[in-house]
């Protein structure tokens, strides 16, 4: 197939009309039903023994919750002890057995709470570790067996975000978070039934407040879903652009726009920073509400108390006991359940589905049910393909397509894919590397395998990256011959191979299309001379068909397109060019393709499968930093609170709010141990003094719900602002990074996207409400300590004996909860990775049947993780529970020591319960805070992710101002004696010893086999990577020393493989622009006359405006790569670089392009590589590169004369003459 393609963007052309059953078959290709979620779906994949476990971790954890409304009625018999004591009722005698009675309960309660939190919380843990691992591989599963057209829609950056952070939000709220809220819940209802026990009159009193307690709660949670949703699909955006421009790097970098791309990164994270400030604005209001309403209570509760006393209803401890019982009172399965209308999983016959606009895309995705057409059937044997089983259907077809795909594994397995679902799958190994082998060498890609260090075994990198366009191809072309298709596919097959790699290859192909149904798309026409028969399209239609000799006669479409590619050896050739560019000129604004079937066997498409009645439609991570855990969690925290710093007054006022929160606890012990002191007296003293340590509470609720209030305020919207500008500051990091970082192993796109979002997520540990509860901890403690040493210092220096085991039990969490994560953390990132790459090649997957296999890698990835979850389940909750239990400890230490200081005179009720209330609620917020220490540990391990990213400085730096700068640029490129190799690849040597100079204003071309070392050249002149020995210059200027911005900016490049972003036209051709240009509207017109975009453009329904989709989906090659070299021309470089920049495009649209190019060209150094050697024949001088060196360089008839390597690769491209 050749010539222009014509797949419409997003937008439907107005003048294509459709009814409504072909409407909704467009719509159902993408659609998305939103469904909402109730949170008991969240456990759809629990297994009987997760219930089990969780049962058994509900039964333990309401046994704790229970526990701590029995510990308010022991305190309400030690109060009574002690006020009967004061009040001489009961002896020293029985006093003492009291209270010794009291403090060893609650030693049995301390051993009973650790062993009840022990196992509620490892169950939990546990089953959320099993849970969340089945919503990973279901949710996979389900992306894998969605229709094509979903992926149009929904990108890989998206997917990762969805199976990264958004399940570890579910993870999170099913895991032992779950449990402690159970607890919680128990604890209510029973210190409720305790309350009821002992006064009904008084619990129906302070109870009052627990309604709007439940409506603010509920209200509380159901905005915060609404705006958590609305911030997470902004982050999801903002991962797919951030996967999208990590992905093709080497263009950012080469444009220089990445400000501008992290500009457009930056705006979805300001959108979901809104979102956060109004979350943060409810949570203020409603915490401190809540917390109002905790204090208040109390007050009305000892003021109320007070009253039933002198009404001889109640005693102290019963009043005391009531108080403190009062006071302790969906994408993910939307995907799931998302039946695509195209199923691989499905034994019957599909929907039908639409693709937009025609093509050899278009025929070839129709083929393998990509996509089903509107109308029109397609036919394989007789039969119509939707009936027939999908995954059988593409098992018996082979596809290589135009741009080669391989995974981030070894040469090796990527062959051996290739073998799925076929009767070689399940071979032997030493069996299935003699059929690798076999193919590798039909496909002469054996040869220069064997020359790698590891062979067969040599990782080829994320995207084949470590490999050059023509290896790449080579080994896709292996995969597709090695298990003998009956189908074979051929996108383009040859398009990336040089000249003499093409005709062995292009030889193998045609002796592998023997005995089988053969399908060529191509440009290039010497690919498809002895084809059974080709089909010539335009504009979706058949315009021409038969054998190449019978095209050729007729004198139309193929003899015109077949004479434009004809290389001439002789002197005449440019003459020749010249005598058709009338013809070239009337056919400018034609798309014109080529169809080619080779049939040799009975596998029939019907004229009908090729085209249907619609097609006429004008439609580790490391970051490299192997040292980075070398901060320490303070440096940690100041790192990031000094991002922080532009918040630092509103950061600040949240500070003092958290410790005021804190201060108030120590005031309530102050006011509690008053309320013990006035509860011993009698009549309207009692009345008047509890009336007035009433009003105080009421106060001291008013200044709580305020401080509460700016609290969670203030550190919320300074925490929106952090995770947006690390976010950023991250995004741009990685960035400003050189091209050989993007290469490591632990830095692929999936890993790298996936850090944006969930390192950023969890650094939220050491921030924002997480560092206003540390803070508020903090301040309890230490003031309550101030006031317990003030009132009784003997008391407090006995009871604090016990905080060294308290933080040291938390500390010991803190730190296995750190060691765990840290050994999940790369299995994580690693899954991750594997995600995006699949999903990101969704077309290969599938064309190969891989999604099992996908899903099995997935899934054993995930086992690591799963085993170092049981291990924290069943270890880290022993930490855990000694920390919550140690409570108990100390409150019996207190009753037991208190009692002795009480009965030997020395402290009063006022001094015990002073110093023994703010004591304990300094340990109960101690025991609390280590609650959070999951969330710490993965704090302290994605801070120092981050902060190591962020200090990183590249060796080749784009954010250095420093180095020498163009005055001005004649374009004088010379290359001394230049040795290179790849970092990545330090065995392998690229350039041996190249010598090679191209003079100002000079149009120099690079030919030579694939993997000579030709790309490399363009990526040195860019300085994407620093040479091992000698030295480029440029106008005399040692480009290693240069200003990396200012040399770049006199550059622009245009590779093989186009690389756009999901913006629209206008907004992807601005981004060639330098800083300093002033584009206009008629400078965009221009570049894309130059580029033959223009026409095409202008036809659009929102002409520039038109959205594009991600890479520029909805646009077909030669379309993007014609924008890309309009994105080109629109710099006005004084040095252009042509990396195949001609390729994707038809032989009539490479004509027209070709000679805007070399019209480009003028008054500019231009150094380009090809591989038809048409489109560099007029070039001022050839380099001829093997091996690493220059063997040959002269004009196109010099080199013709020398008879030597490009006289060979002219001979292997010449198409013949015309009438043979």
């Amino acid at each position: 197939m050749t010539g222009r393609t014509s797949a419409l963007p997003m937008e439907v052309s107005s003048d294509i009309k459709l009814d409504s059953t072909e409407e909704k078959i467009l719509k159902d290709q993408i659609s998305f039903i939103e469904r909402k979620e109730s949170y008991t779906t969240l456990y759809r994949f629990a297994t009987k023994f997760d219930w089990i476990l969780m049962f058994i971790g509900l039964v333990f954890a309401a046994a704790a919750g229970a526990a701590m409304p029995i510990l308010s009625i022991l305190i309400g018999i030690a109060v009574d002890y002690y006020t009967n004591f004061q009040r001489h009722t009961i002896n020293s005698s029985v006093f003492s057995g009291g209270i010794n009675y009291v403090s060893l309960i609650n030693v049995y309660f301390a051993i009973f709470i650790f062993v009840a939190t022990y196992i509620s919380v490892a169950t939990w843990v546990y089953t959320g570790e099993r849970i969340a691992r089945q919503i990973r591989e279901q949710y996979l599963r389900a992306i894998l067996r969605q229709n094509i057209a979903y992926f149009d829609e929904y990108s890989s950056g998206e997917v990762t975000t969805r199976i990264t952070s958004d399940v570890h939000l579910i993870q999170d709220g099913i895991s032992e978070k779950v449990s402690l809220t159970f607890q919680y819940i128990v604890q209510f209802i029973v210190s409720f039934i305790v309350a009821i026990t002992l006064s009904w009159k008084m619990t129906l009193v302070i109870s009052y407040f627990i309604p709007f307690l439940a409506i603010n709660s509920y209200l509380m949670n159901k905005f915060n879903t609404i705006f958590t949703k609305r911030s997470l699909d902004f982050y999801s955006c903002a991962g797919t652009i951030a996967e999208d421009v990590i992905s093709t790097i080497k263009t950012s970098a080469a444009f220089g726009a990445q400000k501008e791309l992290s500009n457009f990164y930056d705006s979805y994270l300001a959108n979901a920073r809104k979102e956060g400030y109004k979350k943060s604005l409810l949570n203020g209001f409603s915490i401190g509400i809540m917390h109002f309403g905790i204090v208040a209570t109390h007050g009305l509760a000892f003021w109320f108390g007070s009253t039933l006393i002198i009404n001889h209803e109640l005693s102290p401890g019963q009043v005391t006991a009531l108080s403190l019982a009062a006071a302790a009172g969906s994408k993910i399965f939307g995907t799931i359940d998302r039946v695509p209308s195209i199923n691989i999983d499905s034994d019957i016959g599909d929907k039908p589905e639409n693709v937009m606009g025609s093509g050899k895309s278009t025929i070839k995705s129709l083929i393998l049910r990509f996509y089903d057409p509107i109308s029109g059937g397609i036919f394989l044997d007789g039969r119509d393909i939707k009936s027939l089983n999908l995954t059988w259907l593409r098992r018996q077809i082979s596809l290589v397509s135009q741009e080669p795909i391989l995974f981030k594994t070894t040469i090796a397995k990527n062959v051996s894919y290739g073998l799925i679902g076929s009767i070689y799958e399940n071979l032997p190994d030493k069996k299935r590397r003699e059929i690798i082998e076999n193919a590798c060498k039909m496909a002469n890609a054996h040869d220069f395998i064997m020359n790698f260090p590891d062979k067969y075994e040599t990782m080829v990198g994320e995207r084949g990256i470590l490999l050059s366009g023509g290896q790449k191809q080579r080994i896709v072309i292996a995969r597709a011959i090695i298990k003998d298709p009956k189908i074979l596919l051929l996108d383009e097959a040859t398009s990336a191979l040089d000249t003499q790699n093409e005709n062995i290859v292009q030889n193998a192909l045609n002796k592998v299309s023997k005995n089988r149904t053969t399908i060529i798309i191509a440009h290039r026409l010497s690919t498809i001379r002895n084809a059974t028969k080709i089909f010539v399209m335009d504009k979706g239609v058949i315009v021409e068909s038969g054998t190449h000799k019978e095209l050729i006669d007729k004198k139309g479409f193929y003899c015109k397109l077949v004479e434009i590619q004809q290389i001439k050896q002789s002197l005449e050739a440019e003459e020749d060019f010249n005598r058709l560019s009338p013809f070239i000129t009337s056919l400018k604004d034609d798309f014109t393709e080529l169809f080619t079937i080779k049939n040799e066997d009975h596998h029939v498409l019907s004229n009908k499968s090729l085209i249907s009645s619609r097609f006429n439609q004008k439609s580790d991570i490391e970051m490299g930093l192997e040292n980075n855990y070398h901060f320490t969690v303070w440096e940690l925290f100041m790192k990031i609170l000094s991002i922080n710093k532009p918040e630092f007054l509103i950061l600040f006022t949240g500070i003092i709010a958290s410790i005021i929160c804190g201060v108030i606890y120590s005031i309530f012990a102050f006011i509690y141990g008053n309320i013990i002191q006035v509860l011993t007296e009698t009549g309207d003293t009692l009345f008047h003094d509890t009336t007035f340590w009433a009003l105080i509470f009421l106060v001291l609720a008013v200044i709580n719900f305020f401080a509460y209030f700016i609290q969670n305020f203030a550190l919320g919207f300074s925490n929106e602002k952090l995770t947006e500008r690390i976010r950023s500051m991250s995004f741009a990091s990685i960035l400003r990074q050189d091209i050989s970082f993007f290469e490591e192993e632990n830095h692929g796109v999936g890993v790298l996207a996936s850090h944006l979002s969930l390192d950023v997520t969890h650094i939220n540990g050491l921030a924002g409400f997480r560092l206003g509860y540390i803070l508020k901890v903090l301040a309890t403690m230490f003031f309550g300590v101030i006031v317990s040493l003030i009132v009784g210092w003997k008391f407090t220096l006995v009871c604090l004996c016990s905080v060294p085991f308290l933080f040291g039990a938390g500390i010991l969490h803190v730190e296995m909860i750190s060691g765990f994560h840290q050994k999940t953390k790369k299995a994580y990132e690693y899954s991750a990775q594997i995600v995006c790459e699949g999903v990101d090649n969704i077309r290969t997957i599938a064309a190969l049947t891989r999604e099992d296999d996908l899903w099995k890698i997935y899934h054993h990835l995930l086992d690591e993780p799963m085993r170092q979850g049981f291990k924290n389940a069943f270890l880290a909750s022993i930490t855990f529970a000694l920390s919550n239990s140690i409570y108990f400890l100390v409150d019996a230490l207190a009753f037991w020591y208190g009692g002795i200081l009480f009965i030997n005179n020395e402290y009063d009720l006022l001094k015990i319960f002073t110093v023994h209330t703010a004591v304990m609620c300094g340990s109960s917020f101690a025991g609390r805070i280590f609650a959070n220490a999951p969330d710490m540990a993965k704090a302290k391990s994605a801070s120092a992710t981050i902060i190591s990213l962020l200090e990183r400085v590249p060796v080749i730096d784009t954010w250095c101002q420093s180095g020498e700068k163009f005055k001005t640029v004649k374009g004088h490129i010379k290359f001394s004696d230049i040795h290179f190799h790849y970092p990545t690849r330090p065995g392998i040597s690229v350039l041996r010893g190249l010598n090679l100079e191209v003079k100002p204003g000079q149009y120099a071309a690079l030919v030579g086999p694939s993997g000579c070392g030709k790309s490399t050249i363009i990526s040195l002149v860019e300085n994407f990577y620093q040479v091992t020995s000698g030295k480029i210059t440029i106008d005399g200027l040692n480009i290693a020393k240069m200003n990396v911005n200012n040399l770049r900016e006199q550059m622009a490049l245009v590779s093989q493989e186009p690389s756009l972003y999901d913006m629209t036209i206008r907004e992807n051709l601005i981004f060639g622009c330098r800083p300093e240009q002033n584009i206009t509207q008629n400078d965009i017109e221009k570049a894309c006359r130059e580029a033959n975009i223009y026409e095409f453009i202008i036809k659009l329904p929102n002409g520039y405006d038109t959205r594009i989709g991600r890479r520029g989906i909805q646009l077909s090659g030669g379309q993007k790569q014609r924008v890309a070299i309009a994105r080109a021309l629109i710099r006005d470089p004084k040095i252009l670089l042509l990396d195949e920049a001609t390729s994707a495009l038809d032989s009539e649209s490479e004509k027209v392009v070709q000679k805007a190019l070399d019209a480009a060209t003028r008054g500019r150094t231009t150094l380009a590589i090809a591989h038809r050697l048409s489109t560099i024949q007029h070039t001022d001088v050839i380099f001829v590169i093997k091996d690493g060196k220059v063997h040959e360089h002269g004009t196109h008839k010099e080199l013709l004369k020398l008879q030597g390597i490009y006289y060979i690769m002219v001979q292997e491209q010449h198409l013949g003459e015309l009438n043979s």
